[in-house]
């Protein structure tokens, strides 16, 4: 075997060699990729729940930034409020004011994808919180809300 003949099987072994780690380590992120079980959307969230006090969004209309001095530890995650009052409503009924989906779009539950909610983009529809990725899937949710809520809770 030639020398050149030598170093072109030497790269094409090295160039299967990455191919065949690069596989193996999408199969492993792939594996990982967190999908929460029906009806689990909002476990392991916590960075998500923590972007608006949620209470605010019922009783003000808005999003109001949280605080870490009115921290709430609930279904594993941190909820911060903006003052003790909302943090006080929450602890009564959180089943009331957790965002649906754990903050996630529901139109993204729908489709099984977990797209995060911005909490500027928000809904309440049948006393109950939704975020949105942006204002179009918002609006498309609000056109049939109780259909598309009942088949996002579905998924």
């Amino acid at each position: 075997m030639t020398a050149a003949r030598r170093k072109r099987k030497r790269f094409y072994a090295g160039c299967v060699a990455a191919a065949g780690v690069l596989l193996l380590a999408s199969a492993v992120c792939a594996l990982q990729w967190p999908r929460p079980p029906n009806g689990l959307w909002w476990a392991g969230t916590a960075r998500l729940l923590l972007a608006a006090s949620p209470v605010a969004f019922f009783t003000k209309d808005r999003a109001l930034s949280d605080s870490p001095d009115f921290e709430f530890r609930y279904t594993g995650a941190i909820w911060r409020f903006h003052h003790m009052g909302n943090r006080a409503a929450f602890a009564t009924q959180p089943e009331i004011y957790m965002p649906q989906f754990g903050g996630y779009d529901p139109m993204g539950v729908i489709r099984g994808i977990a797209v995060a909610g911005n909490p500027n983009v928000w809904l309440i529809a049948g006393r109950r919180l939704y975020r949105f990725y942006d204002r179009t899937r918002m609006e498309r949710f609000a056109a049939d809300a109780d259909c598309l809520a009942a088949e996002a809770e579905c998924k």
